[in-house]
């Protein structure tokens, strides 16, 4: 008896979400659905047609989440096997050669939407890499992504990390666990790697992300350039890396400011690691475990040279907007007291609900507010190895103001 072949799910949507498509947004949101042919299932790649019944995109099909489609490719009608996927690998990877010499061996390899792998990001941590999931749409698939890294990038070790929405279903259904090992063997602790020749570590089993912000590098390379004979706090300073940039640039002294021991216990090794290093060995490095928002509230008692603010997000959503946008300037006014004279803020986010002009705006308004002269030094947003294609993946951008 021959078994029925389950039709393709074919989708059509509203005209609004056409539009979006064919511009070249990842995302089909479940509401944007006019019709589907069959019910979806995880393991489906959902077609998309316009209201022409042409062709308009393909993507990976999650029945249980608001992002109903996570679009792979758009065009020409194409087929997606195991060459396409190989061929995608191969050209995400070719964007980042020439980006890192034998100086940096952590770094982003695979950056989600913004490298048409819709939920998924890989990083690299020396021989190590690991691989997080935003999405179960991956799961069915998880086996032929890992033969993919496995033939392309040849890890020693391969880490899963999952988004904790997703935990409870890897786990009763496929099986997978956060911090599982997919290739090689379980760390002892965690692994080290360099980034512009310093040594760091990341915790890739449990640490936040993948186990470092690798996002900062550039951020973390202007400060060093700017530290030399300054005393610098680094407040919301996880595990230390824009202090110990700042040290090897030449800072007199550097404090990290943090509410998690965890973290400032990393930071102190992080300064261990890197003892070989003059400047290192040259600063002081001091700590604080406080809360950074009620300690800089609170009445000055010392000023700084050099001054980073990166807290974590402020906005996971866009009802949180408004209140995020007050927060950041309450936070760099409140800042900017501990700021000596001829002093630097660096100003970070990385909240995408907030925009660069409200959050840039915010970190201004602060400024003037104290009344002191200041310029406008620069502003960034993204590494070139985390890019950003479209709105809603550009979280990150900072602001650099000299005061007189």
């Amino acid at each position: 008896m021959e078994t029925a072949t389950i039709p393709r799910l074919r989708l059509r949507v509203t005209a609004a979400a056409e539009t979006i498509i064919r511009s070249g947004h990842p995302w089909l949101f479940a509401d944007s659905i006019r019709h589907q042919n069959r019910d979806g299932q995880l393991d489906d790649l959902a077609v998309i047609f316009d209201r022409n019944d042409k062709f308009l995109a393909i993507g990976l099909f999650d029945p249980e989440s608001p992002i109903r489609v996570r679009v792979l490719h758009t065009g020409k009608p194409m087929m997606i096997d195991a060459t396409w996927w190989q061929e995608r690998l191969r050209q995400t990877l070719a964007r980042r050669e020439g980006l890192f010499d034998a100086q940096t061996n952590g770094y982003r390899c695979i950056h989600g939407e913004s490298d048409g792998w819709p939920g998924l990001v890989l990083d690299r941590y020396d021989t190590t890499f690991v691989l997080k999931l935003y999405t179960a749409a991956w799961l069915p698939r998880l086996d032929e992504v890992v033969d993919n890294i496995r033939a392309t990038l040849h890890p020693q070790r391969l880490v899963l990390r999952l988004s904790r929405n997703i935990q409870p279903l890897a786990t009763e259904q496929f099986h997978r666990d956060d911090g599982q090992l997919l290739l090689g063997e379980k760390p002892e602790g965690p692994v080290t790697f360099l980034e512009s020749g310093l040594r760091f570590e990341a915790d890739v089993l449990q640490g936040q992300k993948t186990g470092f912000f690798l996002d900062q590098r550039e951020n973390r390379r202007c400060v060093e350039s700017l530290a030399r004979g300054r005393d610098v706090l680094n407040a919301f300073s996880f595990s230390g890396g824009f202090s110990l940039y700042a040290a090897r640039g030449g800072a007199k002294a550097v404090t990290d400011l943090d509410i998690s021991e965890h973290a400032l216990a990393g930071a102190q090794r992080n300064f261990a690691l890197n003892q070989a290093v003059p400047g290192v060995a040259a600063c002081r490095h001091d700590w604080v475990r406080a809360d950074a928002f009620d300690w800089l509230a609170a009445k000055p008692v010392r000023k700084f040279g050099l001054i980073v603010l990166d807290p974590p997000s402020l906005a996971k959503r866009e009802a949180e907007r408004e209140r995020a946008i007050g927060a950041y300037r309450q936070l760099n006014a409140d800042g900017l007291r501990w700021l000596a004279p001829g002093g630097v803020l660096v100003a970070a986010s990385c909240s995408a609900h907030v925009s660069i002009e409200e959050f840039f705006g915010a970190v201004r308004q602060a400024a003037r507010e104290t009344a002191r002269p200041f310029t406008e030094w620069q502003t960034t947003a993204h590494a070139p190895d985390h890019p950003a294609t479209f709105p809603e993946a550009r979280y990150l951008k900072a602001i650099y103001l000299r005061f007189t």
